[in-house]
């Protein structure tokens, strides 16, 4: 009876442990390197994309990320949620469709202290009015697009 509780405590545990690995997010990253390889304390810090390099890079999330300077990669280890990309780094107009597709480095936008991606320069462009509405349609998508993503 005993080591059949313990097992089944094991079990519950376990149970969790596996659903909360299936929570965490996944992201874009192509070759294993987020963003392509573009530092995402840059995007708030300079307002662009700047490239990172290789000496001042982390592991984060099944991802290698790259920053630019110590103290770049500093600010993103202290809060990484704070920095990191929302749906992934995926096209958040993609998410509000329901499903992923990539992000270009400098198609990008910052609302409400987030960093967000959309699928090219053009695309941001032309959806320059509707952004707001993108991304709420796209936080309701996420988690159901996250769930579905190969």
């Amino acid at each position: 009876m005993v080591l059949r509780m313990f097992a089944m405590a094991g079990g519950a545990v376990m149970g969790l442990a596996v659903a909360a690995w299936a929570d965490e997010p996944m992201y874009y990253a192509p070759g294993g390197i987020a963003l392509s390889g573009y530092d995402v304390v840059a995007y708030f810090t300079q307002g662009r994309p700047v490239e990172g390099r290789a000496e001042h890079a982390i592991r984060w999330r099944g991802a290698t990320w790259y920053f630019v300077s110590p103290e770049s990669q500093m600010f993103f280890e202290m809060n990484p949620s704070a920095y990191a990309p929302q749906f992934g780094g995926y096209c958040a107009y993609a998410v509000a469709e329901g499903h992923t597709a990539s992000a270009q480095p400098d198609a990008f936008f910052l609302r409400g202290g987030r960093l967000y991606f959309m699928h090219t320069a053009a695309m941001l462009r032309q959806k320059q009015a509707e952004l707001d509405e993108i991304v709420t349609e796209a936080q309701g998508n996420w988690p159901t697009v996250l769930s579905s993503a190969p």
